[in-house]
């Protein structure tokens, strides 16, 4: 539980953000004064929902993973609405700056953009919701590896990443997305991290379907940071129990027709802070490996091991973590802390492939930033 003062802070910034909200939309708003005070009376609920929904989960009740529900969805629409109302704001004083220099006036834009704003809110808070509720899609990625041999060209990884089985994600999503897994028949399939938010007690039961996925090579996993905030140990135990290979700074050699393929595996960039023994270690996780092997694959739940594991000579990480920002403006922001947000880049002579995620974190909602199954498929270098 977050300390006391963390949570009054916390309490005290949503409830500047909302009356932000209250006093820039509402006295422009050109409707009754019934609407406003419901207006109001949402506003001040809201304040309440936000952090109930995140905090919601730590309490096992019955009505613990509705309350997330309610909490969520409504963090969604705060999340729009807030930036909507700020976006609003710079066109107004645009608008001003524009009327004081050329002498143009828009009489009805504050009271049409403040109408706009909330309509607007909930549009992309309905679509987010629709985009990160349906089965993620399947994106194919082609790797050029130089000197691939000619054994390993085209063997594929299915990748998942951030799925975050918890209050709003439940067995019946992750049913679905092993099932299109295992439609892809991949050579072998790799978690990168986040899978779970809550303990082994509360979602054994709804992460169960991982033991039915199937490739030729084996079901690959890493940890990544909301598994260090859900119970690593007990996780790893679990993940092994359903017969999937928890990789822990180490690395397998998967003979694929005559040829290695090193597929090694390291712990969350941060495990360190958590468990001194988990620290992350690219060079750990490749020292003995066969001289001889045609490609070096890493898992690393976050992209910033890169330059370690460049340095340790892997060729291609498999990452998530991003989200690719899940749902804009916040892609924005992940640069702030991640080299990369999306997609497939080189980092010097290693190619790191970062997936959007196949789940979605927090609120239900994915605008901008779709979910994704991945379909990794190694060729070789022209």
């Amino acid at each position: 539980m977050p300390p006391r003062t963390t949570i009054l802070t916390a309490a005290f910034v949503t409830a500047l953000l909302h009356g932000y909200i209250g006093l820039r939309l509402l006295p422009a708003m050109p409707v009754p004064m019934v609407v406003k005070a419901l207006a109001v009376a949402w506003l001040a609920l809201s304040c309440a929902l936000l952090p109930a929904g995140l905090l919601a989960r730590r309490v096992s009740q019955p009505w613990s993973d509705l309350v997330s529900w309610i909490g969520m969805l409504a963090m969604g629409f705060f999340s729009s609405l807030l930036v909507l109302t700020l976006v609003r704001d710079v066109a107004l004083a645009a608008a001003w700056l524009a009327g004081q220099l050329l002498g143009w006036r828009a009489p009805v834009l504050a009271a049409g953009s403040a109408v706009a704003v909330p309509l607007l809110a909930l549009l992309v808070t309905l679509a987010g919701y629709v985009n990160a509720r349906r089965l993620a899609r399947v994106v194919e990625v082609d790797v050029p590896v130089q000197g691939l041999p000619d054994a390993l060209h085209g063997f594929t990884i299915a990748q998942i990443s951030d799925i975050h089985v918890g209050p709003t994600i439940k067995r019946p999503y992750l049913d679905r997305i092993v099932d299109r897994v295992n439609s892809l028949q991949a050579d072998a399939v790799a978690i990168t991290g986040d899978l779970v938010d809550g303990t082994v007690r509360e979602l054994s039961a709804h992460t169960a379907p991982l033991a039915r996925l199937q490739a030729r090579h084996g079901t690959y996993f890493v940890t990544g940071n909301h598994e260090y905030y859900s119970g690593a140990q007990p996780w790893i135990d679990e993940l092994r129990r359903l017969g999937v290979r928890v990789l822990m700074n180490e690395h397998v050699v998967l003979r694929h027709d005559g040829n290695a393929l090193v597929l090694g595996g390291v712990t969350d960039y941060s495990a360190g802070r958590f468990h001194e023994s988990h620290r992350s270690d690219p060079q750990r996780a490749i020292a003995g490996a066969p001289a001889d092997a045609g490609v070096r694959v890493l898992l690393a739940h976050q992209p910033r091991t890169a330059p370690a594991a460049a340095q340790a000579g892997f060729d291609l990480q498999l990452s998530g973590h991003t989200h690719g920002g899940q749902f804009w403006p916040w892609n924005l922001f992940v640069p702030m802390q991640q080299p990369y947000t999306a997609g497939l880049v080189r980092h010097g002579s290693l190619w790191i492939y970062i997936s959007r995620g196949t789940g979605y974190w927090g609120p239900p909602k994915r605008f901008g930033a779709p979910s994704e199954i991945t379909r990794v498929r190694l060729v070789r270098a022209n």
